[in-house]
């Protein structure tokens, strides 16, 4: 008992004195991943019957051999082979065929490895299989975007709302999301309580899209308002541009992202007039959309149901008499570009429904029937990623807007913006009434919200694209100008605001290089001036480097206004980019 306790005791001690040594290098099983995978061999023969073992052998076991791989060899059986009562050894192989030489001298044959043991023994290349898996994988994300792209089913229009100012722009707009559901019926009646405590009882539809304070109290819309709505055949964006002249050139913006407008008139006696003659601004946002690539115009003449008018027919032909020679001069087509439709935007009639019995001489469509029955827009879904800014500002996160010209988006996709060739990546999509998106599609009026750049980084006109295929930056063009409005002659030196897409920039007319007649033959030597209604081949210059394309490749980013002391001056199309400067594909 006494021993038993001393050798605890023992054991106690030098255990107690053992270090662990926390430099030694951790156990790491190692497999030889080359070795041939287990191919277990169907027996082709039957085994050979023992002999029965003599006596002074009987308590001799039996060997066995075990080839894993290579050849192996036997001493034992190959030393006893003469003795016949000595039991034959058993193989069992596992890879390559054994070569045991007691197998071989009194056993049959060994049978030829079939064609799935070859091919499980022998491994494949590592470079085909792993072409073929990232093939495969590469394949199934573009299915996947597929199918995110195709869930978009209803196509998608912009439409900007465009007209002088008191013509009833924003009340129409604001009627249509009530219309449409898009606001409900009690949040209208408390936009109309706010509007009778603020002594603009009238005004109270409007509010649903002049949202800030600014514009209720004056009644004006100062910035390009944004709302959606939907009907059974397509999805719309709202713009409501501003009418005042003091706000063109946020109409200007809005414009490019349009892609038809509807150009509201009043109907009313003397407001008409106002805003149609010299000083109004009907004609001039007639020629900016015009510029900015719409090609429909739907004329909505607006307050009809005024009592100065009353529904009457003879101050309808009035107003579209006046009305269709001057839209046809600034490009439209009266016969395939321009809808007229009597209309009250305060009432709703002729907005969703038709006018009905209150107007018995006109049986057309509704403004919103006419929307859905407009052909298709084209699209360049699966071309370069283009979406030019409109407007930028930070929430948790730099945000951008914008339409998408060109191609499409998804949720952790990398992008380029241009021209300070920062890389970004889309974190958020936000479409229609401010509802999460997977993807967006060209023509999509969207909201982004960016990850890897500050929004001190971006401005409007920037330029979003996708890093195979960056747009052109340049400081210098050549443009065919067309003067609509001069006082004076223009020379080379000429300052002026350039509107190209969402941008705003000051340039210099450097040089006038060919005049233009009307049969669009150039001049050899450069004019000395260019005055009102002429055209002329320039050259450009801006004081920074601008996002555009040549109008023949991209139309929405080659075509551009010139603006100075509040009016429009000239409209004009890229014709070639004198400097430019690309960037390559980032890696």
């Amino acid at each position: 008992m006494a021993n038993q306790q001393d050798n605890v005791d023992d054991v106690t001690k030098k255990t107690g004195e053992m270090s662990l040594n926390v430099g030694a290098k951790a156990f790491v099983p190692k497999f030889n991943v080359k070795a041939p995978a287990f191919a277990p061999r169907k027996a082709t023969q039957p085994a050979a019957p023992v002999a029965a073992a003599p006596a002074e052998n009987a308590g001799v076991a039996k060997p066995m051999t075990i080839s894993i791989g290579g050849s192996s060899s036997n001493n034992t059986a190959a030393a006893s082979a003469e003795a016949v009562a000595v039991p034959k050894p058993v193989t069992i192989s596992i890879g390559e065929a054994s070569t045991s030489q007691a197998a071989v001298t009194d056993a049959a044959p060994a049978a030829e490895p079939t064609p799935a043991a070859s091919s499980v023994d022998s491994p494949a290349p590592e470079n085909p299989a792993t072409e073929t898996a990232t093939n495969e994988v590469a394949v199934e994300e573009e299915e996947d975007d597929d199918e995110l792209f195709n869930e978009q089913t209803k196509e998608h229009t912009n439409v900007i709302f465009i007209g002088h100012v008191d013509a009833g722009k924003s009340t129409l707009g604001g009627n249509i999301l009530f219309l449409t559901g898009m606001v409900d019926k009690r949040t209208m009646e408390k936009y109309e309580r706010e509007a009778k405590d603020a002594g603009r009882e009238s005004w109270y539809l409007s509010w649903a899209l002049d949202t800030n304070q600014e514009e209720r109290a004056k009644g004006k819309t100062v910035e390009c308002g944004r709302a959606f709505f939907e009907t059974d055949k397509r999805r719309y964006t709202i713009l409501d541009a501003p009418g005042h002249k003091n706000f063109v050139p946020s109409m200007v913006g809005g414009a490019a992202q349009a892609d038809v407008a509807v150009l509201v008139i009043s109907a009313r006696r003397g407001e008409f007039e106002t805003g149609f003659e010299r000083g109004g601004q009907t004609r001039e946002h007639a020629v900016l959309v015009k510029t900015a690539g719409v090609r429909t115009l739907i004329v909505a003449i607006n307050k009809m149901d005024d009592p100065t008018v009353g529904w009457d027919k003879a101050r309808y032909d009035e107003v579209t008499s006046k009305l269709t020679p001057f839209l046809k001069k600034t490009g439209y087509s009266p016969k395939t570009d321009i809808i007229y439709i009597p209309m009250s935007g305060y009432t709703g009639a002729g907005v969703k429904d038709r006018v009905g019995s209150a107007c018995s001489w006109y049986t057309g469509p509704s403004l919103l029937e006419t929307l859905d029955g407009l052909q298709s827009v084209e699209r360049k879904t699966n071309g370069p990623l283009r979406i030019p800014i409109s407007e930028k500002y930070r929430d948790m996160g730099t945000i951008v807007s914008g339409k998408i010209e060109s191609g499409r988006i998804r949720i952790n996709q990398k992008m380029m913006l241009m021209p300070e060739k920062h890389i970004c990546e889309v974190s958020n999509i936000y479409g229609a009434n401010e509802a999460e998106e997977k993807t967006a599609i060209s023509g999509d009026n969207v909201r982004i919200k960016l990850r890897g750049i500050e929004d001190g980084l971006v401005q409007n006109g920037h330029v979003l694209v996708d890093l195979k295929h960056p747009c052109h930056i340049t400081r210098e063009f050549d443009a065919l100008l067309i003067i609509r409005e001069a006082k004076n002659i223009i020379t080379s030196g000429y300052k002026s605001v350039l509107h190209v897409h969402t941008a705003t920039e000051e340039v210099i007319l450097s040089k006038l290089l060919h005049k233009v007649n009307a049969k669009n033959q150039r001049s050899r030597a450069p004019p000395p001036f260019i005055k009102q209604n002429e055209k002329c081949i320039v050259r450009i210059q801006t004081t920074k480097p601008i996002c555009v394309e040549r109008f023949e490749d991209f139309p929405q980013l080659g075509r551009f206004t010139l603006r100075d002391e509040g009016k429009t001056i000239a409209v004009g199309k890229i014709l070639k980019l004198v400097e430019t400067n690309t960037v390559n594909a980032a890696n």
